[in-house]
């Protein structure tokens, strides 16, 4: 596990290593079909099941797993976790192979699909790395940890054909569909401006070290990210902080919740495949705090949700990031307003909430239960509700908020080229450097 770099740098294993000497020689790679879809018309047949294997296996992993096991036509074939015990436990009542190495389940030829819900810093490696092995991918939110990674995993995706789902499941509830068919429709007029929720940005860790626990490799955990002396808490995504706080693997609640809250506001808007054009701030720039010991993550969230951040669409709308809803927004329109949060939605006047939309001018597309749509569209091999592209858009707004933040300052953005217009500082934080032995792929 990563001691032996020679042997064991992700760059080289077995099926990776073809792929990148093929593709240096100027090959093009064949998309991969994985075993189980293959059925009358290139679709399964009727007994088939898609054999599915999960990566990264915690409190959200663990769940996705445990309700898409539940759903017909799907067997779950394998589980791989750094935290060998905890794949051994989410694996043991569907008899799956345990691996502590997620390249092992990748080289599995009997997995069809991955389900992945690793810390942020993982992310890209990941994904990228299952498009090459031919698998389908279910992937929570936020789907990068930068702009550069998403961008990339958008072009592993669609080279290599595979049927991506973002974990947004928010665009599988009715209610969430129902407000932002209005607002898309027109209900409340033109929309005039947007307040989604004020999430606080990630800080700095300098946690003390603690007992590694047995069978846990520490190593691979912090992979691409800075290597940090193992601490408790770091395992947990919230608590005293937990790693969902700290900027070496997340990007904090603008990514955490605003993943959430700013998929709706593309939805409803009508801008999934585009982003704002100018981002400012009201107030100086940020200074990361540090935290050198386990506490609430109250301090840090209470400081680093200033200063406040504000956006603008090329088409004039205005989003502030003040009171607005965590799951949602608010939306202002000319003749009234709609606030959509998690399984919810409410209107001023009351009553525009509760318009019925029979035949919408903008139909929006319809799902459900989330996995099932990802499990129905490994079969159909079509794109699924929140499609590779539509999750690196809305983990982009994240993103520009928190390097708006960090620079306090007025930015223009670019979502074409996806690069700020003459601004090189903030340009370099599009990326962010791998430890060596895990860098990103770049396909």
């Amino acid at each position: 596990m990563m001691k032996n770099h020679s042997r064991n740098r992700l760059t080289r294993r077995r099926f990776l290593g073809r792929t990148a000497a093929l593709a240096s020689a100027g090959f093009a790679l064949p998309s991969i079909v994985p075993t189980g879809v293959l059925g009358a018309a290139g679709r399964p047949g009727p007994n088939d099941q898609i054999a599915i294997g999960g990566i990264g296996i915690g409190r959200q992993g663990g769940g996705d797993v445990n309700y898409t096991a539940k759903l017909p036509g799907v067997r779950m074939v394998a589980m791989a976790d750094v935290n060998l015990p905890r794949a051994r436990q989410i694996a043991k009542p569907f008899d799956a192979a345990v691996h502590q190495d997620y390249r092992q389940l990748l080289d599995r030829k009997d997995v069809d699909a991955i389900i992945t819900a690793t810390p942020e810093q993982w992310r890209g490696i990941i994904c990228i790395h299952a498009c090459q092995a031919g698998k389908d991918l279910y992937v929570e939110k936020p789907m990068s940890l930068t702009i550069h990674e998403g961008r990339q995993i958008v072009k592993a995706v669609r080279k290599y054909g595979r049927v991506f789902q973002t974990g947004s499941q928010q665009r599988s509830m009715s209610e969430n569909h129902h407000g932002c068919e209005l607002v898309r429709n027109g209900v409340i007029g033109r929309v005039k401006r947007v307040i989604a929720h004020n999430y606080p940005t990630p800080w700095l860790c300098n946690l003390p070290a603690e007992r590694l626990p047995d069978e846990l490799d520490w190593e691979m955990w912090c992979g691409p990210a800075p290597l940090v002396p193992y601490h408790s808490q770091l395992q947990v995504p919230r608590g005293n902080p937990g790693w969902l706080s700290f900027r070496h693997f997340s990007g904090g609640e603008m990514t955490g919740w605003g993943s959430h809250g700013f998929d709706q506001v593309q939805w409803a808007l009508g801008t999934d495949l585009t982003g704002p054009v100018e981002l400012w701030t009201e107030g100086p720039a940020l200074e990361l705090p540090t935290y050198s010991d386990a506490e609430s993550k109250n301090r840090g969230d209470q400081i680093c949700s200033a200063p406040k951040v504000f956006m603008r669409y090329a088409n004039g709308v205005e989003m502030e990031l003040g009171n607005g809803p965590m799951g949602g927004a608010i939306f202002i329109g000319e003749k009234g307003t709609i606030t959509i949060d998690r399984a919810k939605v409410e209107s001023d006047p009351e009553d525009l909430a509760y318009t019925k939309l029979d035949n919408p001018e903008i139909p929006l597309e319809r799902s459900r239960n989330h996995q099932q749509n990802w499990l129905d569209c490994i079969r159909s091999r079509k794109k699924p509700i929140a499609d590779v592209e539509i999750g690196h858009r809305s983990a982009t707004i994240c993103h520009l908020g928190n390097i708006a933040r960090m620079l306090g300052r007025k930015l223009q953005w670019d979502p074409i080229a996806e690069v700020f217009v003459s601004d090189d500082e903030a340009n370099a934080l599009l990326t962010r450097p791998h430890r060596k032995g895990y860098e990103l792929p770049e396909v």
